[in-house]
């Protein structure tokens, strides 16, 4: 076994035309210059394959498509997505403002909230690329790693509320962020959208020197890092490569980390052998560790991650072919070089959506606001895009994304929350102590119209479902459930649909797999019920299993303990 980039062993399997790909790009610059300068209206597959790492898919607006006139030349509507690298989800006032310009300018008049606490641009055509990456940069925002076979962005809780630990846990998510950021790469990013001064002789550098870290092949596939705590579980940390879970003692003072590894949710549809995975606990770090640690299993990802079969080349399952046990020790033995402490006695007892007023314990507020999905965008009445620009043109509040899709306002002066309370007023924002429970715990990714993965619908089906189940659930008198409903447009997971009590991943046409009985804390996976379901089943389907779990729940029993209780087989008798 080797830690060493430009040591690695000769594989004896034919690696996937990515890795070829990686390998000729001189540290992921390619022919993007010349590319980008082309009449073309999207990337060659090379070009594509490499624009991910700056944080770029190319996409396709099928809308646009199915919408053209007739007559009009075929081909494809070519668009594409720029994915921000925002550690903790942290933004200023003013950084949020030039997001919000850019979006009118550049892309789709919309702002799009990641589940990894992002934001996405959508609708950018090929020749504002190098515009609209330099905007975000010149406010000191990056997109450098948002996508690609790099670390991602590192997830930490976003609330700024009183305590040391989450303070810390946002330190080490810049801390492992910036530490995990491709170095040559950092390089090409400069040159090819900031007209930085080019390199030269790379493809003569040793990966050593380049790449210190990833090497000249970078990882198989992406990463991801998340900080939590055991009392609030918002970032659903057994969904990451890399978890730490803060341990503090009685006063709350952080003491360390419990290390979880190989968490995961993509799947294929035909294919047994890929699977969600809920991340293995591995042992326990200091917080001086914190970043070491980060970098060793890395290494390890980097040298024994599948890279011949990309479905297949995520670290939950190097976790799970070799088991924790054998993890641990060739981690042990080959990356980390001295012994791992056994973890603590910390498990995870909750999630806080983060949402409505709270003091941070410094003098300021934030409110915590529901967006549905994470879009950002003015709709009728409710002007959620205009009013946040108002807002924090006026108020100067520093802007926090959470691993919900919502939005909280920080550090607003108590003489100023009045005002923010009749700015949502007028741009008719809603509360979320006015929103339904099902509805603040719904999470969906974008899908169609420009994913190129999605095969159904899903940021665009999951309200209309929503309302049917509000109703549904009103009428049962469980409004006042906490109910988490997931949906996706493709078995890849973005939403975290495996771990939700209800999820919904895409199936093809408007059908949909339904999946049931997942931990509301996000420590248990949930199971597949009924695949194929058509979508205006799904509402009365689980209206049947909500009217039994009133019935026969075990006193204040989630409905998702409820499902796991009961058993596939008396769920699927329920629903005949």
């Amino acid at each position: 076994m080797t830690t060493d980039p430009t040591a690695a062993p000769v594989p004896d399997f034919t690696p996937s035309p990515v890795e070829a790909i990686k390998a000729t790009s001189q540290y992921l610059r390619g022919n993007l210059v010349e590319e980008l300068a082309s009449d073309s209206d999207h990337l060659t597959d090379e070009g594509k394959n490499l624009v991910k790492f700056h944080g770029s898919y190319q996409q396709e607006d099928r809308d646009a498509r199915k919408n053209r006139p007739k007559g009009a030349a075929a081909g494809k509507a070519y668009c594409f997505m720029i994915r921000l690298k925002l550690p903790g989800g942290k933004l200023t006032a003013a950084q949020y403002l030039v997001l919000d310009e850019l979006s009118d300018k550049y892309a789709n008049g919309t702002l799009r909230l990641t589940t990894r606490q992002s934001i996405q641009f959508h609708g950018i055509l090929k020749h504002d690329l190098k515009s609209t990456i330099a905007g975000f940069n010149a406010a000191l925002v990056t997109s450098l790693g948002g996508c690609g076979d790099v670390n991602r962005n590192v997830m930490a809780c976003p609330a700024p509320l009183p305590g040391a630990a989450r303070k810390q846990m946002q330190k080490l998510a810049d801390d492992v962020a910036a530490h995990l950021a491709p170095k040559s790469g950092t390089q090409a990013y400069h040159e090819i959208w900031l007209n930085g001064e080019k390199q030269t002789g790379l493809d003569t550098l040793p990966a050593e020197v380049a790449e210190p870290i990833y090497g000249k092949l970078y990882l198989p596939r992406k990463f991801k890092v998340g900080f939590a705590l055991p009392n609030d579980n918002c970032i659903d940390i057994l969904a990451q490569c890399l978890g730490f879970l803060c341990v503090t003692d009685k006063d709350g003072t952080p003491v360390g980390y419990n290390v979880y590894v190989g968490g995961g949710q993509g799947r294929s549809n035909g294919r047994a052998d890929t699977f969600a995975y809920p991340a293995a606990c591995l042992g326990f770090v200091t917080p001086e560790e914190v970043v070491a640690l980060s970098e060793a299993i890395i290494k390890l990802y980097r040298d024994h991650g599948n890279r011949a079969d990309r479905k297949r080349a995520r670290l939950k399952y190097v976790v799970a072919d070799w088991g924790v046990d054998k993890f641990r020790d060739v981690f042990v033995a080959d990356y980390w070089h001295k012994p791992l402490a056994e973890a603590k006695d910390a498990p995870i007892t909750n999630v806080d959506l983060h949402l409505g007023w709270y003091g941070q314990g410094d003098g300021k507020w934030f409110l915590g606001l529901s967006v549905e999905n994470g879009r950002i965008k003015d709709a009728g009445p409710t002007r959620l895009r205009s009013g946040l620009r108002a807002i924090a043109a006026a108020v100067g509040c520093t802007v926090r994304i959470s691993g919900q899709q919502d939005l909280l306002l920080c550090d607003i002066d108590p003489a100023k929350k009045a005002q923010v309370d009749s700015l949502l007023n007028e741009y008719g924002i809603p509360r979320p102590e006015n929103l339904s429970m099902v509805r603040k715990w719904s999470m969906a990714c974008p899908a169609i119209p420009t994913c190129p993965l999605a095969i159904t619908e899903s940021e665009r089906a999951l309200p209309a479902v929503i309302t049917q189940m509000e109703t549904d659930l009103k009428e049962l008198g469980l409004e006042g459930e906490p109910i988490s409903v997931r949906m996706t447009g493709c078995p890849n997971g973005c939403a975290r649909p495996y771990q939700s009590e209800v999820g919904l991943v895409g199936r093809g046409g408007t059908k949909y797999t339904m999946f049931i009985g997942g931990d509301s804390y996000g420590r248990r996976l949930n199971a597949e019920l009924q695949d194929s379901v058509p979508i205006e089943q799904i509402a009365p389907k689980l209206k049947t299993i909500f009217t039994h779990f009133k019935k026969d729940r075990s006193g204040r029993e989630s409905f998702g303990d409820y499902c796991s209780r009961v058993g596939l087989d008396a769920l699927r008798a329920m629903i005949a």
